[in-house]
């Protein structure tokens, strides 16, 4: 007798996907209920870590990728469309949108480190630090304004979805990729919190920026992913494993709620794909945390082939010319990902 489930494609059972002979990121189907994404669109890209790789391959793969912020690849421009550094939560994301717009202007301006100063919202940006207060503050002008553009000129906006950890400042709310102490500290002795992110909080600065950034830009799409990679440190009082499963679970709720019944947003599977137990570990290096260029290369290959449509490719303009290390193959430096994270479980 039928059901409601014969109908179904294969897609819809694990005994006849995953279950059937090993896992082939190559054999998921590439099924999007319409939402694509074409040659001309100008595509950008924000996250954690992970995020870097769609910033340096997707030009590799006929996607028409937007920089608008441009400089010495020393300095690490290029490792996303303008100079904003890793993204890893989402109040993250929310705060970004707000300071480029003057919604929301922190006390924390500027952090010590050492004789140099470091931007507390992007502290790696600058290998060296800036020599002067003045000197970041002067960037940093001119970094929003790329952001700006970024935000006003493209048509899909990709969010690697990372963490749920981070820290706070006690006197305005303003939210870090790193805490104080790591890689600079108020001088002030202005002094911050550690919060570890509700899925009703991350869902509702997720909405709040989808719902800005469509004010300014109506018609851009929006594709979600997670992380793959494991979270590198856990202030919880618990094992990192535990916290790990806790940041995956709930950042893959907040996605899977952010593009239900929006048919400008898509989830891309990129953490199912490279970090499910049904891949025998075949993506992880030996540190178990880290992607191997084989993960990347397919993980990437699979996007492509999932959104990328067909059609002519548009003009270039000079906006979409990305430096250098966007380029390069990707059996040159694939590994070189600029990770602030890491600095939490140096010696």
């Amino acid at each position: 007798m039928p059901h409601p489930y014969s109908a179904l494609p294969d897609s819809a059972f694990w005994s006849r996907t995953v279950g059937a002979g090993g896992f082939d990121m190559n054999s998921v189907p590439a099924v999007t209920d319409g939402f694509v994404i074409h040659p001309e669109d100008k595509v950008v890209s924000a996250g954690s870590c992970f995020a870097q790789h769609l910033a340096r391959l997707l030009p590799t793969r006929g996607f028409r990728y937007l920089v608008t912020e441009t400089g010495p690849e020393e300095r690490l421009f290029g490792v996303y469309p303008a100079r904003f550094g890793n993204v890893y939560t989402v109040r993250q994301l929310r705060q970004l949108f707000e300071r480029a717009y003057g919604l929301f202007e922190p006390k924390d301006e500027a952090w010590r480190w050492g004789e140099v100063w470091v931007d507390p919202f992007r502290p790696n940006v600058e290998p060296a630090g800036f020599a002067t207060r003045e000197a970041l503050l002067a960037d940093r002008v001119s970094h929003l304004a790329a952001v700006r553009r970024m935000f006003e000129q493209c048509d899909v906006f990709v969010f690697t979805l990372g963490m749920t950890e981070a820290w706070v400042s006690d006197a305005d709310g303003a939210v870090f990729p790193l805490a104080p102490g790591v890689h600079g500290e108020p001088e002030d002795g202005a002094t911050c919190h550690f919060h570890n992110f509700s899925v009703p909080e991350m869902v509702d600065d997720l909405q709040c920026f989808v719902h800005r950034l469509r004010l300014l830009n109506p018609s851009v799409k929006l594709v979600l992913s997670v992380s793959p990679v494991s979270i590198a440190a856990t202030y919880e009082p618990r094992h990192v494993l535990v916290s790990n499963s806790y940041t995956k679970a709930a950042l893959r709720v907040v996605a899977d709620m952010a593009v239900r019944g929006d048919a400008r947003a898509s989830y891309f599977p990129s953490y199912e794909c490279a970090a499910g137990h049904h891949t025998a570990g075949r993506y992880f290096q030996p540190d178990m945390r880290h992607i191997t260029p084989e993960g990347v290369h397919d993980v990437v290959e699979y996007f492509t082939r999932l959104y990328l449509t067909a059609d002519s490719p548009g003009e270039t303009s000079v906006l979409d010319t990305p430096p250098a290390q966007t380029t390069r193959s990707e059996r040159d430096q694939w590994y070189a990902v600029w990770c602030d994270e890491e600095l939490l479980a140096a010696p």
